[in-house]
C-alpha cells in the first residue's frame, strides 16, 4: 500500500527526513523507465526507491498537452521498457489520451511507488560527506536519499524568446504549453511562432478556425511523407552507435528535417497553409513588424518555441555550468556523483526525451547508480535480492514483463 503523506503545517526542514536509497524526481516517461529498472535491480518500493511527482495523477507532461496531439510513431515504437504500448482503437498513431492511459497502467502494472501532488522545492547536501545523503525538500516533507535521479523534464519551463516590443503588444500572448485547442481562437488573427513539429501541428489545426500567419527563425524542412517516428528512432540509434564507436557524428534526427508530415500537417500542406514567413523583428501594440517595415496585425501571438530543462530544484547544489546546464558524464553529474539527470534530451542521452529512447538511458543510469550503492560501506542488501521470475512473465526488450 502507498504510505500516507500529509502536508506539514511547519517547515519541511523541521521534519525528520524519510530515508530512502534512491529518490526519483518526476514520474513521467523518464521517471517511470528509471523506476522499472530500479525494480528489476531488486530495490524495494517505498524504502529502496520512491518517485516524487508534482502532478495530481499519472501521465507526466502528456496529461497537459492539447487533446489532438498525436505521436509520430505507431504504438510498438512508443513503448517504455518491459511492456509494449497497446495499439489504440481505430487507425492512426496514438493520441495523447492513449499515452496518458498507457503511463497510468504502466505505473499500476509494476506497482511503482509514486507520490503524486508532491512538488520538489530543493535538493541540497546533508553535510560534506561525499558518501552521505542528499536532502530532497518537498511540499510534503523531506527525503534523505543516497542517490537522487532528476527526471523532471522540460514541461515546467516553457521558453519564450525576447523580441523588442514584446511587452507592448496589446493582444494575447501564450506558449504552446497553454494551448488547449482551436475553439477559443475562432475568427481571430493568430501569429504562430516556431518551425518545429509543434509549430506545424498547431498551425495545421488553427488554420481551420482562425486566420493564421506562420513565422520561423529559419525555413522549415519537411521530412518525406513516408518518414515517421520509426525512421527517427533508427536515425537516433545510428547516431548513438557512431558516437559510441568514435566515428563522425552523422547528425541523427536533426539531419533528416524539422517537421514530421503527420496526416494533419499533410492536409494543411494541401490547403496551402504550410508557408512560413521569416521571423519578425519586433512586436507592436497591434501585431508584428518585419525589418522591411511590413507589418501584420494580430489578436494572438502563439509561441511554439520549445522548453528548457526544469532544474530549479537543483539550484542549492550549485552545479550549473557556463552554458546553463549541469556538466555530466553520461547521466551522472560530474561535480555531484550522487545526482543523475535523465530524460532531458541528447544532453543526457540520445533520444532520452522520447518514450522509446529513454529506456536505454534509464537502464544505463540504474546500472551505474546501483554499482555506486553496492560500493558503499553500508550497501543495501536488497540490491542482491533479484525479483523472482514468474512463469507468467514474458521477455520484452531485455526485461521480464510483470503479470498484472
Amino acid at each position: 500500500m502507498t504510505p500516507s503523506l500529509s502536508t506539514p503545517n511547519t517547515s519541511a526542514w523541521q521534519l525528520e527526513p524519510i530515508e530512502v536509497d534512491v529518490a526519483v524526481l518526476g514520474a513521467g516517461q523518464a521517471g517511470l523507465a528509471v523506476a522499472y529498472y530500479l525494480r528489476r535491480a531488486g530495490l524495494r518500493a517505498w524504502t529502496g526507491y520512491v518517485l516524487l511527482d508534482a502532478n495530481p495523477g499519472p501521465g507526466g507532461a502528456w496529461a497537459h498537452v492539447w487533446p489532438s496531439l498525436r505521436l509520430f510513431s505507431p504504438a510498438e515504437y512508443s513503448s517504455l521498457p518491459g511492456w509494449p504500448m497497446p495499439a489504440p482503437t481505430g487507425r492512426g498513431f496514438p493520441p495523447a489520451a492513449h499515452v496518458v492511459d498507457y503511463l497510468t497502467r504502466y505505473e499500476d502494472r509494476y506497482e511503482l511507488p509514486v507520490h503524486h501532488e508532491v512538488r520538489v522545492t530543493g535538493v541540497s547536501r546533508l553535510d560534506d560527506d561525499g558518501d552521505g545523503r542528499l536532502l530532497v525538500q518537498t511540499t510534503a516533507g523531506v527525503w534523505a536519499a543516497r542517490v537522487v535521479v532528476s527526471a523532471t523534464g522540460t514541461w515546467g519551463r516553457p521558453f519564450v524568446p525576447f523580441y523588442p516590443g514584446i511587452d507592448s503588444f496589446a493582444g494575447c500572448q501564450l506558449h504552446s504549453a497553454q494551448y488547449a485547442g482551436p475553439q477559443e481562437f475562432v475568427g481571430q488573427r493568430v501569429v504562430v511562432v516556431g518551425g518545429g513539429n509543434t509549430g506545424a501541428q498547431v498551425l495545421a489545426e488553427l488554420s481551420e478556425a482562425a486566420r493564421t500567419t506562420w513565422v520561423t527563425a529559419r525555413p522549415p524542412t519537411f521530412l518525406p511523407d513516408d518518414v515517421d517516428g520509426r525512421a527517427l528512432f533508427m536515425a537516433a540509434t545510428a547516431r548513438r552507435q557512431a558516437l559510441d564507436a568514435g566515428r563522425p557524428d552523422p547528425g541523427g534526427v536533426a539531419s533528416l528535417g524539422d517537421v514530421v508530415m503527420v496526416p494533419p500537417v499533410r492536409e494543411a500542406r494541401e490547403r496551402g497553409v504550410l508557408v512560413a514567413r521569416p521571423m519578425f523583428s519586433r512586436l507592436t501594440r497591434t501585431g508584428v513588424e518585419w525589418s522591411d517595415c511590413t507589418a501584420e496585425e494580430a489578436d494572438v501571438v502563439l509561441w511554439c518555441t520549445g522548453f528548457r530543462p526544469d532544474l530549479a530544484h537543483l539550484a542549492p547544489l550549485g552545479l550549473r555550468g557556463a552554458a546553463g546546464r549541469i556538466p555530466t558524464t553520461g547521466t551522472r553529474a560530474l561535480a555531484e556523483p550522487r545526482l543523475y539527470l535523465v530524460g532531458y534530451g541528447d544532453w543526457t542521452g540520445p533520444g532520452s526525451a522520447t518514450l522509446i529512447g529513454v529506456g536505454r538511458t534509464a537502464r544505463e543510469t540504474v546500472a551505474d547508480l546501483t554499482a555506486r550503492l553496492e560500493a558503499l560501506p553500508s550497501a543495501p542488501r536488497r540490491l542482491r535480492q533479484r525479483p523472482a521470475r514468474s512463469a507468467e512473465g514474458v521477455r520484452h526488450e531485455g526485461g521480464l514483463t510483470s503479470p498484472r
